[in-house]
């Protein structure tokens, strides 16, 4: 998250969510009964499934995506080391092998990874995949003309800070070493017990080098996965997969690949996509979206046609939206104005203004409410339903405002139901029964993000939110709280700025453990420590429901993404 790049790959995050979500944790079968209308609802292979999307699949390059998991579209084409597990629900925030034999073997202090390939992996040529392309695929990523993709190899692997990619330094990384065609060894300089969960992100797709065409590579990349690309026009906009022939199920245990092509098109506007799923005519009726979600209005009618509503797939993908505070700005330099806010909430009126407690749910913890991330639950600032003003009057009183403040309240203008003017309206109105004036200053959303993300034009109190890059609850803490990634040129996501020598040491001691069960636990407990200094003000965690076509088989939405997994669904 130190990287500039982030902030865009921040902003697409959250219409996918952020690149790849726009849904959540599944609710699991019962609830995602999307099975398709029909006597027969077990899928079979075969046919078309069509995707209707409001983003365009750009940069169709695995070097380029910023994706969680592998993505979405693009585990496709693009397999990794590893994977998420495609499964419903807390059972599919698990990390599993995909093109290695297991999730990794660790040196004691985690700075040293092994994975081994599994046997008979081929390329949409018929070529065999070794670890050397995975290299080079890693490799090509740091490439200034590849940019886009996660930041975290630069950040982890030794000496790989300043490297350029291979176009302009031929000798690669020494990081990285691969001293058979399927073993591959990453040097890491420091203890990373979740590299794993890093194995998963599409830039460890194997590239072969012979192949590699450069910022060209988009238009037609070499298949790993079970389809390939024979078109891709207008940069995503429209995008048409067809089988790999030489893709076996018997070394993918993961994707079940039942369609015979996937015609994805985008630049769709939302409403048209929802009416086109709801009405199912033609090729719509096997139709999914991968990034748009129903609205309001939309569920409201949605919920009250019993057949609709049995096409509806509802996620909570891991994500928070929440106030942030700048504690170097006057008055939320004073731990009691901030904790006077906190009390001050109204998270009814907040979830109303984000769509209703359908599509939003209350969030008192900055973690996400799933196991994986190691939510622990606490209300430090316990403000009810509706917000405790009597009890944030008291602490205005202490913090020396007995008549009360005014402040000024940032977000953006643009209609997301996250961080704009809705959800600040709703905060303006409950702080007003504590005595505390909130003027509102919206911003367009590009001048928003640069305005938020500078520590030289942070303001002191913003809207914000923050999704993860997997699911666990060190890409969530991190970013946000180690003073180690406060940025001073460039995008930094501490608002807070707090560099706390403690905060800092217990995110190293956790980063070390390779018992991911043990590091939830401390993630949660690190959480509540955290929220007691009242630096931000968690407001909810977003729902999101999914229409599909009335062919659409097998709906599995994970905890991971939150989002149909467009890897097991059949049309027929």
């Amino acid at each position: 998250m130190r990287h500039p790049s982030v902030t865009n790959a921040r902003a697409a995050y959250v219409s996918l969510a952020l690149v790849v979500a726009a849904g959540a944790a599944a609710c699991g079968p019962k609830d995602n009964d999307a099975n398709g209308s029909g006597g027969d609802s077990t899928p079979h292979q075969g046919g078309t499934l069509t995707v209707l999307n409001s983003d365009p699949q750009s940069d169709f390059d695995p070097a380029r995506l910023y994706t969680s998991g592998g993505g979405n579209v693009p585990s496709l084409v693009f397999r990794t080391l590893t994977t998420r597990n495609r499964a419903d629900g807390a059972a599919g925030t698990k990390v599993v092998p995909d093109l290695a034999t297991d999730t990794g073997r660790p040196s004691k202090n985690a700075t040293v990874w092994t994975y081994t390939l599994k046997a008979g992996l081929k390329y949409e040529d018929g070529t065999p995949i070794t670890s050397a392309d995975i290299k080079y695929g890693i490799e090509r990523s740091f490439a200034p003309e590849l940019s886009g993709g996660a930041p975290y190899l630069r950040d982890w692997l030794a000496g790989a800070a300043d490297y350029q990619g291979p176009y302009k330094d031929k000798k690669g990384l020494s990081a990285i070493e691969t001293p058979d065609d399927r073993t591959i060894v990453f040097h890491l300089n420091k203890p990373e017990g979740e590299f794993p969960f890093l194995a998963t992100q599409t830039q460890f797709t194997p590239v072969p080098k012979a192949k590699d065409t450069g910022t060209k590579y988009e238009e037609h990349p070499v298949s790993s996965g079970p389809y390939k690309v024979v078109k891709n026009e207008n940069d995503g906009e429209h995008l048409v997969l067809e089988r790999n022939k030489y893709w076996s199920a018997s070394v993918d245990d993961q994707r079940k690949a039942y369609p015979d092509k996937i015609d994805v098109h985008s630049g769709l506007d939302s409403s048209v996509i929802n009416q086109r799923l709801s009405a199912s005519q033609g090729t719509d009726a096997a139709a999914v979206t991968t990034d748009t979600n129903l609205g309001p209005a939309e569920l409201a009618k949605v919920t009250g046609d019993k057949e609709l509503a049995a096409r509806v797939g509802t996620g909570h993908f891991g994500y928070t939206n929440y106030i942030a505070f700048n504690p170097k700005v006057k008055p939320f330099d004073n731990p009691k104005v901030r904790q006077a806010i906190s009390y001050a909430v109204d998270r009814s009126s907040v979830i109303n203004a984000a769509g209703g407690s359908a599509l939003a749910e209350p969030a008192t913890t900055f973690l996400p409410n799933q196991k994986s991330f190691g939510y622990t639950p606490y209300d430090n600032f316990p403000a009810g339903d509706t917000g405790n003003a009597a009890k944030a009057k008291e602490l205005l009183k202490e913090a020396g405002y007995p008549n009360g403040l005014t402040v000024t309240l940032t977000h953006d203008n643009a209609d997301n139901f996250k961080t704009s003017p809705e959800i600040a309206t709703a905060i303006q109105d409950a702080l007003k029964k504590a005595g505390i004036t909130v003027k509102l200053q919206g911003l367009e959303d590009n001048n928003y993000s640069d305005t938020v993300h500078s520590v030289k034009t942070e303001p002191g109190f913003f809207l914000a939110a923050w999704g993860a890059d997997w699911p666990s609850g060190g890409p969530f803490l991190a970013p946000i709280f180690d003073g180690r990634q406060i940025v001073k040129d460039g995008a930094n996501f501490n608002a807070s700025q707090l560099n706390d020598a403690s905060v800092n040491a217990e995110i190293d001691a956790i980063n070390k453990l390779t018992d991911l069960d043990a590091a939830a636990k401390r993630w949660g407990a690190l959480d509540k420590k955290i929220g007691a200094q009242a630096l931000t003000v968690p407001l909810f965690h977003p729902v999101y429901k999914r229409l599909v076509g009335k062919d659409i088989k097998n709906v599995v939405i994970s905890d991971w993404t939150g989002v149909l997994d467009i890897s097991q669904v059949a049309v027929k």
